[in-house]
Protein backbone atom coordinates (compact mmCIF):
# COMPACT_ATOMS: atom_id res chain seq x y z
CA UNK A 1 0.00 0.00 0.00
CA UNK A 2 1.07 3.83 -0.88
CA UNK A 3 -0.28 6.82 -0.60
CA UNK A 4 -0.47 9.74 -3.02
CA UNK A 5 -1.27 13.45 -2.95
CA UNK A 6 -2.91 13.92 -6.28
CA UNK A 7 -3.33 17.59 -7.52
CA UNK A 8 -6.53 17.50 -9.37
CA UNK A 9 -7.51 20.26 -11.94
CA UNK A 10 -11.22 20.67 -12.21
CA UNK A 11 -12.47 23.06 -14.97
CA UNK A 12 -15.65 24.86 -13.80
CA UNK A 13 -16.37 24.62 -17.46
CA UNK A 14 -20.56 23.94 -16.93
CA UNK A 15 -20.62 27.01 -14.45
CA UNK A 16 -17.98 29.31 -14.80
CA UNK A 17 -18.56 29.57 -18.92
CA UNK A 18 -21.78 31.01 -19.34
CA UNK A 19 -21.37 33.77 -16.66
CA UNK A 20 -17.30 34.26 -18.11
CA UNK A 21 -18.64 35.02 -21.94
CA UNK A 22 -21.44 37.24 -20.32
CA UNK A 23 -19.18 39.37 -19.02
CA UNK A 24 -16.93 39.70 -21.84
CA UNK A 25 -19.63 40.63 -24.58
CA UNK A 26 -19.92 44.04 -22.05
CA UNK A 27 -16.61 44.84 -22.47
CA UNK A 28 -14.58 46.92 -25.51
CA UNK A 29 -13.67 44.38 -28.39
CA UNK A 30 -9.90 45.22 -27.37
CA UNK A 31 -10.46 44.16 -24.40
CA UNK A 32 -12.67 40.76 -25.08
CA UNK A 33 -9.62 39.76 -27.54
CA UNK A 34 -7.14 40.15 -24.37
CA UNK A 35 -9.56 38.44 -21.85
CA UNK A 36 -9.95 35.42 -24.10
CA UNK A 37 -6.45 35.12 -23.89
CA UNK A 38 -6.31 34.61 -20.31
CA UNK A 39 -7.33 30.60 -18.85
CA UNK A 40 -10.58 29.77 -17.09
CA UNK A 41 -10.66 29.86 -13.60
CA UNK A 42 -9.33 26.66 -11.89
CA UNK A 43 -9.60 25.01 -7.95
CA UNK A 44 -6.63 23.11 -6.69
CA UNK A 45 -8.23 19.99 -4.80
CA UNK A 46 -5.16 18.37 -2.30
CA UNK A 47 -6.51 14.62 -2.55
CA UNK A 48 -4.67 11.71 -0.61
CA UNK A 49 -5.36 8.58 -2.04
CA UNK A 50 -4.60 5.10 0.41
CA UNK A 51 -3.41 2.65 -2.55
CA UNK A 52 -3.79 -1.16 -1.15
CA UNK A 53 -1.76 -3.70 -2.88
CA UNK A 54 -3.73 -7.07 -2.83
CA UNK A 55 -3.63 -10.52 -4.21
CA UNK A 56 -6.73 -13.03 -4.21
CA UNK A 57 -6.42 -17.04 -4.07
CA UNK A 58 -9.38 -19.55 -4.86
CA UNK A 59 -10.10 -22.86 -2.33
CA UNK A 60 -7.40 -24.22 -3.73
CA UNK A 61 -4.43 -21.31 -3.01
CA UNK A 62 -4.55 -20.64 -6.74
CA UNK A 63 -3.58 -17.22 -7.42
CA UNK A 64 -6.77 -15.47 -9.57
CA UNK A 65 -5.67 -12.51 -12.49
CA UNK A 66 -9.57 -11.85 -13.93
CA UNK A 67 -10.60 -9.28 -11.17
CA UNK A 68 -12.50 -6.83 -11.76
CA UNK A 69 -13.21 -3.08 -9.66
CA UNK A 70 -16.75 -4.72 -9.27
CA UNK A 71 -16.08 -7.68 -7.48
CA UNK A 72 -14.17 -6.18 -4.77
CA UNK A 73 -15.15 -3.75 -1.68
CA UNK A 74 -12.65 -1.78 0.53
CA UNK A 75 -13.46 -0.84 4.05
CA UNK A 76 -11.36 1.55 6.59
CA UNK A 77 -12.33 1.31 10.40
CA UNK A 78 -15.21 -0.64 9.61
CA UNK A 79 -16.40 1.93 6.81
CA UNK A 80 -16.93 1.11 3.31
CA UNK A 81 -14.85 3.66 1.19
CA UNK A 82 -15.72 4.97 -3.12
CA UNK A 83 -13.05 2.87 -5.18
CA UNK A 84 -11.21 5.31 -7.45
CA UNK A 85 -8.70 3.50 -8.52
CA UNK A 86 -8.74 -0.46 -9.74
CA UNK A 87 -5.94 -2.29 -11.60
CA UNK A 88 -4.31 -5.52 -11.92
CA UNK A 89 -0.27 -4.56 -11.38
CA UNK A 90 2.64 -6.90 -13.40
CA UNK A 91 4.91 -4.17 -14.26
CA UNK A 92 5.10 -1.69 -11.12
CA UNK A 93 8.82 -1.30 -9.92
CA UNK A 94 9.45 -3.85 -7.26
CA UNK A 95 12.57 -3.41 -4.23
CA UNK A 96 13.16 -6.24 -2.31
CA UNK A 97 14.53 -6.32 0.63
CA UNK A 98 16.27 -10.10 1.46
CA UNK A 99 16.92 -10.62 5.36
CA UNK A 100 19.13 -13.71 5.88
CA UNK A 101 19.61 -15.30 9.75
CA UNK A 102 22.86 -16.20 10.09
CA UNK A 103 22.59 -16.97 13.75
CA UNK A 104 23.86 -19.92 15.64
CA UNK A 105 20.50 -22.03 15.09
CA UNK A 106 20.95 -21.54 11.12
CA UNK A 107 24.77 -22.58 10.48
CA UNK A 108 23.70 -25.87 8.90
CA UNK A 109 21.16 -23.73 6.52
CA UNK A 110 23.43 -21.12 5.04
CA UNK A 111 24.19 -23.25 2.04
CA UNK A 112 20.81 -24.01 1.18
CA UNK A 113 19.86 -20.38 1.68
CA UNK A 114 22.65 -18.84 -0.46
CA UNK A 115 22.03 -21.35 -3.90
CA UNK A 116 18.44 -20.56 -3.45
CA UNK A 117 18.38 -17.17 -2.99
CA UNK A 118 20.72 -16.75 -5.95
CA UNK A 119 18.25 -18.32 -8.43
CA UNK A 120 15.31 -16.11 -6.74
CA UNK A 121 17.35 -13.38 -7.83
CA UNK A 122 18.19 -14.74 -10.92
CA UNK A 123 14.12 -15.19 -11.99
CA UNK A 124 12.57 -12.55 -10.01
CA UNK A 125 14.32 -9.24 -10.57
CA UNK A 126 13.55 -7.36 -13.52
CA UNK A 127 14.25 -4.11 -15.72
CA UNK A 128 14.03 -1.19 -12.93
CA UNK A 129 13.68 -3.73 -10.10
CA UNK A 130 16.00 -2.87 -7.05
CA UNK A 131 17.37 -5.57 -3.91
CA UNK A 132 19.67 -5.68 -0.95
CA UNK A 133 20.77 -8.17 1.11
CA UNK A 134 21.21 -8.16 4.68
CA UNK A 135 22.28 -10.47 7.14
CA UNK A 136 21.41 -10.93 10.61
CA UNK A 137 22.60 -12.65 13.82
CA UNK A 138 23.97 -11.22 17.02
CA UNK A 139 24.32 -7.97 14.81
CA UNK A 140 23.18 -6.94 10.96
CA UNK A 141 25.13 -6.28 8.23
CA UNK A 142 24.13 -5.13 4.61
CA UNK A 143 25.78 -7.37 2.47
CA UNK A 144 24.90 -5.96 -0.79
CA UNK A 145 22.98 -1.98 -1.13
CA UNK A 146 20.57 -1.46 -2.98
CA UNK A 147 20.98 -3.00 -7.08
CA UNK A 148 19.54 -4.28 -9.70
CA UNK A 149 22.56 -6.66 -10.70
CA UNK A 150 21.86 -10.20 -9.80
CA UNK A 151 25.68 -10.90 -9.77
CA UNK A 152 26.07 -8.51 -7.48
CA UNK A 153 23.64 -9.97 -5.09
CA UNK A 154 25.22 -13.62 -5.70
CA UNK A 155 28.49 -12.03 -4.47
CA UNK A 156 26.90 -10.89 -1.71
CA UNK A 157 25.47 -13.69 -0.71
CA UNK A 158 28.79 -15.34 -1.32
CA UNK A 159 29.54 -13.50 2.55
CA UNK A 160 27.02 -15.09 4.27
CA UNK A 161 28.76 -16.11 7.60
CA UNK A 162 27.84 -17.62 10.92
CA UNK A 163 27.60 -14.68 13.13
CA UNK A 164 26.65 -15.70 17.01
CA UNK A 165 27.28 -14.46 20.02
CA UNK A 166 27.27 -10.90 21.66
CA UNK A 167 27.32 -8.99 18.96
CA UNK A 168 28.82 -4.95 18.67
CA UNK A 169 28.52 -2.09 16.89
CA UNK A 170 29.12 -2.78 13.40
CA UNK A 171 30.92 -0.19 11.28
CA UNK A 172 29.07 -1.20 8.23
CA UNK A 173 26.48 0.70 6.51
CA UNK A 174 23.81 -0.54 8.74
CA UNK A 175 25.00 0.25 11.89
CA UNK A 176 22.75 -1.68 15.26
CA UNK A 177 23.63 -0.21 18.36
CA UNK A 178 25.22 -3.26 20.67
CA UNK A 179 22.51 -6.36 19.98
CA UNK A 180 22.55 -9.82 21.32
CA UNK A 181 21.90 -12.88 20.13
CA UNK A 182 19.86 -13.02 17.12
CA UNK A 183 18.10 -9.24 16.19
CA UNK A 184 15.38 -10.22 14.02
CA UNK A 185 13.25 -7.20 14.63
CA UNK A 186 15.82 -4.70 14.48
CA UNK A 187 16.94 -6.37 11.11
CA UNK A 188 13.49 -5.75 9.62
CA UNK A 189 12.97 -2.31 11.47
CA UNK A 190 16.53 -1.37 10.01
CA UNK A 191 15.47 -2.60 6.36
CA UNK A 192 11.95 -1.00 6.55
CA UNK A 193 13.72 2.65 7.66
CA UNK A 194 16.53 2.98 6.53
CA UNK A 195 16.44 1.30 3.11
CA UNK A 196 12.65 0.71 1.81
CA UNK A 197 10.51 3.80 3.21
CA UNK A 198 11.72 6.36 0.62
CA UNK A 199 11.39 3.76 -2.65
CA UNK A 200 8.30 3.56 -4.79
CA UNK A 201 6.00 0.85 -6.06
CA UNK A 202 6.42 -2.16 -4.26
CA UNK A 203 8.33 -3.12 -1.52
CA UNK A 204 8.74 -6.46 0.49
CA UNK A 205 10.90 -7.85 2.85
CA UNK A 206 11.96 -11.07 2.49
CA UNK A 207 12.87 -13.01 5.42
CA UNK A 208 14.49 -16.38 6.18
CA UNK A 209 14.84 -17.41 9.87
CA UNK A 210 13.45 -20.00 12.67
CA UNK A 211 11.47 -16.87 13.95
CA UNK A 212 13.07 -17.06 17.31
CA UNK A 213 14.52 -13.50 18.50
CA UNK A 214 17.00 -12.66 21.12
CA UNK A 215 18.22 -9.19 21.95
CA UNK A 216 16.64 -7.40 19.94
CA UNK A 217 16.31 -3.87 20.88
CA UNK A 218 12.60 -3.27 19.14
CA UNK A 219 9.72 -5.60 19.83
CA UNK A 220 7.49 -7.52 16.99
CA UNK A 221 4.95 -4.75 17.05
CA UNK A 222 7.65 -2.16 16.35
CA UNK A 223 8.85 -4.08 14.08
CA UNK A 224 5.15 -4.60 12.40
CA UNK A 225 4.63 -0.65 12.45
CA UNK A 226 7.95 0.21 10.65
CA UNK A 227 6.60 -2.39 7.81
CA UNK A 228 3.25 -0.22 7.83
CA UNK A 229 4.92 2.89 7.92
CA UNK A 230 7.19 2.16 4.79
CA UNK A 231 4.25 0.67 2.91
CA UNK A 232 6.33 -2.75 3.22
CA UNK A 233 5.19 -6.53 2.77
CA UNK A 234 6.94 -8.74 5.14
CA UNK A 235 6.82 -12.82 3.62
CA UNK A 236 8.32 -14.57 5.86
CA UNK A 237 9.94 -18.39 5.18
CA UNK A 238 10.08 -20.57 8.52
CA UNK A 239 13.70 -22.28 7.63
CA UNK A 240 14.78 -24.15 10.68
CA UNK A 241 17.28 -27.13 11.48
CA UNK A 242 15.86 -29.07 13.90
CA UNK A 243 19.37 -31.28 13.91
CA UNK A 244 19.86 -28.53 15.89
CA UNK A 245 18.57 -26.15 18.24
CA UNK A 246 16.50 -23.61 16.08
CA UNK A 247 12.84 -23.78 15.46
CA UNK A 248 9.79 -22.35 17.82
CA UNK A 249 9.33 -19.34 15.96
CA UNK A 250 6.37 -19.58 13.54
CA UNK A 251 3.60 -17.29 15.44
CA UNK A 252 5.95 -14.15 15.25
CA UNK A 253 6.56 -14.83 11.68
CA UNK A 254 3.46 -15.49 10.56
CA UNK A 255 1.77 -12.17 12.41
CA UNK A 256 4.65 -9.93 10.50
CA UNK A 257 3.73 -11.34 7.40
CA UNK A 258 -0.52 -11.78 8.04
CA UNK A 259 -0.51 -8.01 9.27
CA UNK A 260 1.66 -6.50 6.13
CA UNK A 261 -0.47 -8.39 3.38
CA UNK A 262 2.55 -10.88 3.13
CA UNK A 263 2.25 -14.66 3.39
CA UNK A 264 3.77 -16.85 5.66
CA UNK A 265 5.57 -20.24 4.26
CA UNK A 266 7.87 -23.25 5.99
CA UNK A 267 10.81 -25.14 4.65
CA UNK A 268 9.81 -28.48 5.04
CA UNK A 269 9.93 -32.15 2.77
CA UNK A 270 6.37 -31.21 0.87
CA UNK A 271 8.27 -27.58 -0.44
CA UNK A 272 11.74 -26.68 -0.50
CA UNK A 273 13.32 -22.93 -0.23
CA UNK A 274 13.29 -22.89 -3.70
CA UNK A 275 9.74 -23.73 -4.19
CA UNK A 276 9.06 -21.10 -1.47
CA UNK A 277 10.86 -18.52 -3.82
CA UNK A 278 9.20 -19.27 -7.15
CA UNK A 279 5.83 -18.55 -5.14
CA UNK A 280 6.92 -15.37 -4.09
CA UNK A 281 8.13 -14.44 -7.57
CA UNK A 282 4.68 -15.59 -8.60
CA UNK A 283 2.75 -13.83 -6.23
CA UNK A 284 4.30 -10.41 -6.32
CA UNK A 285 3.69 -10.22 -10.53
CA UNK A 286 0.13 -11.11 -9.86
CA UNK A 287 -1.42 -8.31 -7.62
CA UNK A 288 -4.34 -5.56 -7.53
CA UNK A 289 -3.78 -2.19 -6.48
CA UNK A 290 -6.94 -0.36 -5.17
CA UNK A 291 -7.03 3.38 -4.70
CA UNK A 292 -9.57 5.51 -2.79
CA UNK A 293 -9.82 8.64 -1.08
CA UNK A 294 -10.54 8.42 2.75
CA UNK A 295 -14.03 9.25 4.12
CA UNK A 296 -12.00 10.31 7.40
CA UNK A 297 -10.20 13.42 6.51
CA UNK A 298 -8.51 14.04 9.72
CA UNK A 299 -4.77 14.12 9.04
CA UNK A 300 -3.91 12.75 12.56
CA UNK A 301 -1.02 10.22 12.12
CA UNK A 302 -3.21 7.75 13.78
CA UNK A 303 -3.35 3.75 12.25
CA UNK A 304 -6.52 3.23 10.44
CA UNK A 305 -7.61 -0.70 9.86
CA UNK A 306 -8.37 -2.02 6.30
CA UNK A 307 -10.60 -4.82 4.77
CA UNK A 308 -11.25 -6.23 1.33
CA UNK A 309 -13.88 -7.97 0.61
CA UNK A 310 -14.26 -9.87 -2.05
CA UNK A 311 -18.19 -10.45 -3.81
CA UNK A 312 -17.34 -14.42 -3.91
CA UNK A 313 -17.01 -16.07 -1.28
CA UNK A 314 -14.92 -18.39 -1.94
CA UNK A 315 -12.03 -16.31 -3.23
CA UNK A 316 -9.93 -15.07 0.00
CA UNK A 317 -8.11 -11.87 -0.08
CA UNK A 318 -4.64 -10.98 0.73
CA UNK A 319 -4.10 -7.22 1.97
CA UNK A 320 -2.27 -5.33 4.65
CA UNK A 321 -4.79 -4.96 7.46
CA UNK A 322 -4.11 -1.00 8.05
CA UNK A 323 -1.99 1.79 7.46
CA UNK A 324 -0.90 5.12 9.24
CA UNK A 325 -2.53 8.04 8.21
CA UNK A 326 -0.83 11.16 7.42
CA UNK A 327 0.15 14.13 9.87
CA UNK A 328 -0.46 17.28 8.80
Amino acid sequence: MTRQVVTRRILLAKLALPAWMAAQQTKPPAVQAAAQEEALPVIQVDVELVNVLFSVRDRRNALIGTGKREDFTVFEDGKQQEIKVFARETDLPLTIGLLVDVSGSQERLIPEERSAAGQFFEQVLRKKDMAFLISFGAEAELLQDLTGSPRLLREGLGQLRLNAGVGGLHPGPVPTGRPRGTILYDAVVLAAEEKLKQEVGRKAIVLITDGVDMGSRYSRQQAIEAAHRADVMIYSIYFADFRGFGGGGEGDLKRMAEETGGRFFSVGRSQTLSDIFRQIQEEMRSQYVIGYSSSNEARDGAFRKLEIRAADKNLKVQARRGYFASKR
